[in-house]
């Protein structure tokens, strides 16, 4: 298996050559083909010449430069450049100022073979740890800037959205559509780990220690914060995408069944059938229309006879609701037209079946069982601080 590690540096002249001899020495006791990619944004300090002279040494290590425009512009320099030239099995991000530990590489690759495709160093689950001697403000901005990724971007079973030491097979990365993640710097990290996730990619988070950089200075800024705040919030709003649809289709239903209904009304029919024939065409047009465009990026093993048989179940419940509805205010208030109770009707139902439908008939396929993943415990023992497994959707209605 071929390993790149994507290193972003940026005037790291202090650090980057005792993490290449760090890396290097840690390579000795992995059994793969492992690389070291240095993404330099034309240092001022002199890093990429350091680099440069290092590549002397080691016929694995490469490097990119560029103009600095950002950390996710990095990444995705890095990551476009190494599955172009160099044809990686897995990418690894890491940062340069040793705030990740070259002695976990070996751990997050193994976590990886175990039948996951994304492996999270993760500071925020059990085992895992930040610095003692944060400040409040330093510890309030990791703290809100995971609950933001977490809760508005619909990441919320995983518990590090923003950790920057991650291992991700390629075969998920070739299929990110970076242009769409429209982020250039730290935001980078929730946008793709977003896209991986609507992917279908499995998600595993393992315990690190992050410690702070001994040389250096941090590249976060202000801007960063504020296109990471931004960022989450468009996530969600593409995210609700599924829902969208969802409330186009039972817009045309609805007035499928109120056209129905009228038709039957005016050709003579009792109100009292014509309301569940109105409802029941509406739900046939909705599973149709659901079937063959709201939900059909859902993988799912079911047939659509049997996703059909669901569905039918479903749709007594909603028949009943919303019939029972209309029963109950024509009953109480007979001097209404009939149409507005109709539709106030429909409105119950229609909750009712999106729900159920989106939960139950047409839910994605689930992914193995969290213990089916678990790592070998002895062979890893520091892997023994525990770890957490993520297959999600993230359709956030």
């Amino acid at each position: 298996m071929k390993v790149v590690i994507i290193v972003p540096t940026y005037n790291e002249a202090l650090n980057i050559r005792s993490l290449i001899g760090a890396l290097e020495e840690q390579f000795c006791r992995i059994p793969h083909d492992m690389h070291i990619l240095v993404v330099d944004d034309s240092s001022p300090d002199g890093t990429g010449r350091l680099v440069h002279a290092e590549m002397s040494k080691y016929a694995n290590l490469h490097l990119l430069t560029g103009t600095k425009a950002g950390l996710g512009s990095a990444y995705i320099r890095g990551m476009t450049y190494a599955m172009r030239e160099l044809r990686p099995d897995v990418v690894f991000e890491m940062d340069a100022d040793f705030s990740h530990s070259p002695s976990d590489v070996p751990r997050l690759l193994a976590e990886l073979e175990n039948s996951a495709d994304f492996i999270i160093g993760s500071r925020h689950i059990q085992g895992g740890s930040i610095p003692a001697d944060w400040s409040l403000i330093r510890k309030l901005n990791s703290s809100v800037g995971n609950l933001v990724a977490r809760h508005v971007a619909g990441l919320s079973k995983i518990r590090d959205c923003t950790a920057g030491f991650r291992a991700i097979r390629t075969s998920i990365l070739r299929r990110v559509d970076f242009a769409a993640l429209r982020v250039k710097g730290y935001a980078f990290q929730v946008a793709l780990l977003h896209q991986a996730v609507t992917l279908g990619a499995v998600v595993r988070e393992i315990p690190v220690d992050f410690v702070d950089r001994k040389a250096g200075e941090s590249k976060l800024g202000p801007r960063d914060i504020l296109e990471f705040a931004l960022n989450a919030w468009w996530i969600r709003l593409r995210a609700l995408q599924t829902f969208n649809r969802f409330a186009i289709v039972g817009a045309s239903g609805t007035l499928i069944n109120l056209g129905a209904f009228t038709i039957l009304l005016h050709v003579g029919v009792d109100k009292l059938i014509a309301s569940p024939v109105g409802i029941e065409l509406s739900i046939l047009s909705n599973f149709w229309l659901n079937n063959r465009w709201t939900f059909r990026h859902r993988r799912s093993r079911a047939s659509t006879p049997i996703k059909g048989l669901k569905f039918n179940l479903i749709s007594v419940l909603s028949l009943a609701i919303s019939f029972g509805t209309f029963a109950a205010l024509t009953e109480i208030f007979r001097q209404v037209t009939p149409q507005i109770f109709q539709l106030a009707g429909i409105v119950p139902a229609a909750i009712v079946n999106y729900f159920l439908n989106s939960y139950w008939t047409f839910r994605a396929e689930d992914r193995k069982s969290a213990a089916e993943h678990l790592p070998d415990l002895a062979a890893h023992p520091r892997s023994r601080r525990g770890g957490s497994l993520v297959g999600v959707e993230v359709d956030l209605m």
